[in-house]
């Protein structure tokens, strides 16, 4: 079940909508039960990822990594500049560094990755031990149109561009996807769940829904 923001209103039918940052909305009526929601959503399943694909593809792309760019790291921006020795990317909490031998967009990606992992991993064992929720295995991975995911099996999925933002940020994330591991919905019991965790989850969604497109223009 791909994430999506309901909202609700005295309307009769059900509508989908993805918006400008590839984010699902859907529009139901008031009474509606969440299984027949989600139902709903996993008969169109082809059509959301066809058009979040769509939407992904037009995001815009840097194609250079001049010195002086700026570039997020935990939801601040830093300054880049560049080197001939080290590490692909390296940071000093001032500047980024990259190394001209390799590509930028590999090099911040290698970066990424690899800072996010080491945020992630004591977030999950956190929060899992503390909430009683076990997941299996964990993927860290670059995707175009979802932030985590939690499948049947509870295995997580993570996106490492997510080191870009706050922390609070990839705190909500990994939150929402070990709640999934009780709750395979979005129901109201999800979200009461997901508050206990983290009481400032909706600020960060907002942060996130605001900042997608940055993103993902690495």
């Amino acid at each position: 079940m791909p994430d999506y923001q309901l909202i609700r209103s005295k309307r009769k039918t059900l509508s989908l909508q993805i918006n400008y940052d590839a984010q699902l909305i859907v529009r139901s009526p008031l009474r509606l039960s969440i299984k027949k929601i989600e139902s709903f959503i996993s008969e169109k399943q082809n059509w959301i990822s066809k058009k979040q694909a769509q939407i992904a593809s037009k995001t815009t792309k840097k194609s250079s990594y001049e010195a002086n760019d700026e570039y997020l790291f935990l939801g601040k921006s830093y300054p880049l500049k560049h080197t001939k020795t080290g590490n692909p990317l390296s940071f000093d909490g001032k500047h980024f560094a990259l190394n001209t031998k390799y590509l930028g967009v590999k090099a911040f990606h290698w970066f990424y990755q690899k800072e996010f992992i080491k945020t992630a991993m004591p977030l999950l064992e956190k929060f899992g031990k503390k909430h009683n929720l076990a997941y299996q295995k964990v993927r860290f991975k670059a995707q175009k149109t979802r932030w985590g995911s939690c499948s049947a099996s509870n295995n997580i999925s993570l996106n490492y561009l997510l080191m870009m933002a706050p922390l609070t940020v990839i705190e909500m994330v990994i939150a929402h996807e070990l709640a999934h591991i009780q709750h395979k919905n979005h129901s109201k019991d999800f979200y009461s769940l997901l508050k206990k965790m983290l009481p400032e989850y909706q600020q960060a969604d907002i942060w996130l829904k605001a900042n997608s497109q940055k993103l993902h223009s690495l």
